[in-house]
C-alpha cells in the first residue's frame, strides 16, 4: 500500500523522471500534486506497471490530480550539463509549471537541487512507496514514451518504438550500422568500448 505523501501535512509536490539511462531522446520529469483520498489499484513505479495499464493510469492521474506538470531537457543540454544535472533541471521545470502553490517537494532517488526556498525530500525508491511520486512516473514514462514514438517516425531503424532509445542490442546495431542521429547524446557510451564510433 503506497502512502499518500511523504510530508506529514501540507500540499506535497512529487516528482520523478524518465530517460536517464537512455542513448537517445531527451530525459523527461513529471510532478503531481495529488487530491486527500486519491487512489488507484494499479498505481506504482511504473516500472512495475505494463503499458496498457500505464497509459490507463496516466488519464486518470491527468483527470484526476489537483495538478500536474511534465517538462524535458534535450539531449543537447543533457550533453552539455550531464545526466544529473539535466535530471534535477526538468524536474524544475515540471515544478514550476505547476498551477497550484505547493508546501514541500519529494523527489523519487537521492539526489536534488533547492528549488526556491520550499523543502525537499529524496526518496529513494520513492516511486514504489509514495502515491504521488508513483504518478509523476507514469507521467513521465508515458510522456516520454509517446515522444520517442514520434522520433521513432523520423528515424525507424533504431526502433524507439520499442526500446524508447534504451541501449538495447538492436538499438546499438542500429547505431553501429547507421550512426547517430541528432537525438543522440553524444557523451554517452554509445557503443561498447571495444568498438570506435566517429562522431
Amino acid at each position: 500500500m503506497l502512502l499518500f505523501q511523504s510530508a506529514p501535512e501540507g500540499i506535497e509536490a512529487g516528482c520523478d523522471e524518465a530517460g536517464r539511462g537512455c542513448l537517445a531522446g531527451p530525459v523527461v520529469a513529471a510532478a503531481v500534486i495529488l487530491p486527500k483520498g486519491f487512489y488507484h489499484a494499479k498505481l506504482n513505479d511504473s516500472k512495475q506497471v505494463n503499458k496498457g495499464n500505464r497509459d490507463e493510469l496516466r488519464s486518470y492521474i491527468e483527470e484526476n490530480a489537483l495538478a500536474w506538470a511534465v517538462a524535458s531537457c534535450s539531449p543537447e543540454e543533457i550533453d552539455e550539463i550531464n545526466i544529473l544535472n539535466a535530471s534535477i533541471l526538468a524536474m524544475h521545470r515540471a515544478l514550476e509549471k505547476l498551477k497550484l502553490t505547493f508546501h514541500t517537494i519529494a523527489v523519487d532517488g537521492n539526489r536534488f537541487k533547492p528549488f526556491g526556498e520550499i523543502p525537499y525530500t529524496t526518496e529513494i525508491k520513492g516511486d514504489g512507496r509514495f502515491l504521488n511520486i508513483a504518478a509523476a512516473s507514469i507521467l513521465a514514462k508515458t510522456h516520454r514514451d509517446e515522444l520517442m514514438e514520434k522520433l521513432h517516425l523520423e528515424y525507424p531503424m533504431y526502433g524507439w518504438n520499442t526500446n524508447a532509445g534504451y541501449p538495447t542490442i538492436a538499438h546499438r546495431n542500429a547505431i553501429r550500422e547507421f550512426g547517430v542521429t541528432p537525438y543522440h547524446r553524444k557523451t554517452f557510451q554509445l557503443l561498447p568500448k571495444q568498438l570506435h564510433l566517429d562522431l
